[in-house]
């Protein structure tokens, strides 16, 4: 473990089979974790960590294969990964906020371990067990990825899901993740296990904690269409849509989303 001038530590937390997840955690309050999308790192949080960490634990990870965290050698299951993280910083409930991949492994793991989870924040995200329409570009996409073509899937990654460009808020940082995980991502999606009850979507009434549910108006329309289920059937879940964001809101318009988060995180 490692400690910087603000504080912050570093640590690689053991993963589940082998190899080691990136972590940083800083901060003071009660816990929250952070799971960025497919394709992307930690680096996603970068604006709003600042502000949720002076009332919050926050911790925040690279997924398996992502960003410093190391590829996977064998099958693996983002849900185990989350509980291998709360393990080893000794949390035994936590807030989970998840954008898009990791909004979807929140979900699964609320479902799997609604005991260790105090409150979800669900960013853009995706659901287990839903159905994606056939559209062109997200049937470019699966090709791409069926492919193994890194370079196709990083353009479509910009195009697609960062629809406002370079030249909108967080477009640099953006555009340079997308490109430094293109290659890992495809390695990662690979080695990922769908495990048993991975329906998520046929079980949101399920769900226990309190959520909320943000999306940006911006963002691929399929997001708002699980939006809309995700409110509708998760008991209690409040809706929000925020103004000039995309799929990468989290640096679109981080004030706004860190404005949101603290409202509804315990």
């Amino acid at each position: 473990m490692r400690a910087d001038s603000r504080g912050t530590e570093t640590v690689r937390v053991p993963a589940p089979g082998g190899g080691g997840l990136w972590a940083e955690r800083g901060g003071s309050g009660s816990p929250v974790v952070l799971l960025h999308g497919a394709g992307m790192d930690s680096r996603l949080w970068d604006a709003v960590v600042p502000e949720l960490a002076r009332r919050h634990d926050v911790i925040r990870y690279d997924a398996r294969g992502l960003g410093r965290s190391t590829p996977p050698g064998e099958p693996f299951s983002d849900v185990d990964d989350l509980r291998a993280v709360l393990d080893h910083f000794g949390l035994r409930r936590a807030a989970l906020v998840g954008l898009s991949m990791g909004g979807e492994t929140s979900l699964d793991f609320a479902l799997a371990h609604p005991e260790r989870v105090s409150a979800l924040a669900l960013v853009g995200a995706s659901v287990s067990g839903h159905v994606w329409p056939r559209t062109p570009e997200l049937s470019a996409y699966s090709a791409a990825r069926r492919a193994g073509d890194a370079a196709a899937l990083a353009e479509l990654e910009l195009t697609v899901w960062a629809a406002m460009g370079r030249t909108a808020p967080g477009g640099e940082l953006i555009g340079a993740m997308v490109t430094a995980n293109a290659e890992q991502r495809l390695v990662s999606e690979r080695h990922c296990v769908v495990g048993p009850r991975r329906d998520a979507e046929a079980h949101l009434g399920e769900i226990t904690a309190p959520t909320l549910v943000v999306h940006g108006d911006r963002d691929h329309p399929e997001i708002a269409v699980i939006a809309e289920r995700l409110v509708t059937d998760i008991p209690g879940a409040r809706g929000q849509v925020v103004p000039d964001a995309d799929h990468y809101l989290p640096l679109r318009t981080p004030a706004r989303l860190a404005e949101l988060l603290l409202t509804h995180l315990p």
